[in-house]
This record gives C-alpha cells, sequence and structure tokens, in this order.
C-alpha cells in the first residue's frame, strides 16, 4: 500500500503500512518565505511535496525527542547492572564505537 496526498496526489516514496488511516486532522503554521523555500527546495530534491516532508521532519524529530526523555522502571537487580556497566571501563568494541558515532557526519 502507498500513502497519496489527496490534496497534491503526489505518492510518499516509502510504502506505509497496511493498517495506516488517511490523516484526519490539519496542522496549521506559520513561517517565514525564506524558511518556505529552504523545505521546498529540500522536499523536490527527496521527492516529496512540502507536507509530507514537513509532517515526516517533525515525527522523527518528536520521536527522537521521545525516545531521549523516554523512563524505564526496573527492578533493583536490573538497574545494578546497568549501573555496574555504566561504572565499568569501556570495552575495545565500545571505545570503538564512541569513535564511530564522534566521527560521524550529523544528517
Amino acid at each position: 500500500m502507498r500513502c497519496v496526498d489527496n490534496v497534491r496526489t503526489f505518492r510518499h516514496t516509502t510504502p506505509m503500512a497496511e493498517n495506516t488511516t488517511l490523516a484526519e486532522v490539519n496542522i496549521h503554521l506559520r513561517a517565514r518565505s525564506q524558511d518556505k523555500a529552504l523545505i521546498d527546495q529540500a522536499a523536490e530534491l527527496v521527492g516529496s511535496n512540502r507536507s509530507q516532508f514537513m509532517m515526516a521532519a517533525a515525527l522523527k524529530e518528536a520521536k527522537n525527542v521521545l525516545l531521549d526523555q523516554t523512563t524505564l522502571h526496573v527492578d533493583a537487580q536490573a538497574f545494578q547492572k546497568v549501573m555496574d556497566w555504566i561504572d565499568s571501563a569501556a570495552t575495545p568494541s565500545e571505545t570503538e564505537g564512541m569513535k564511530r558515532i564522534l566521527q560521524a557526519r550529523t544528517p
């Protein structure tokens, strides 16, 4: 199944889940003209329209914010295991992974 923008009839470039329903609410915002132009340019580069591009970007950021703020509730044993891991020296593979993360370009 592909999601279709029922206003401009452009197709999303990525398949959507089968249980996805059509959008049921509008979200309005105001922007500066140069910001709109930048968004339009980026959307065109990835083959989507402004609404699709902005929704994808907003959802991605919302998920990241929520993931960063998630609280985990665990029992004392699991908590201690995590604390011991945090307090221990990094393994060679963890050190290598951190180097890769620090060298990675941001999107």
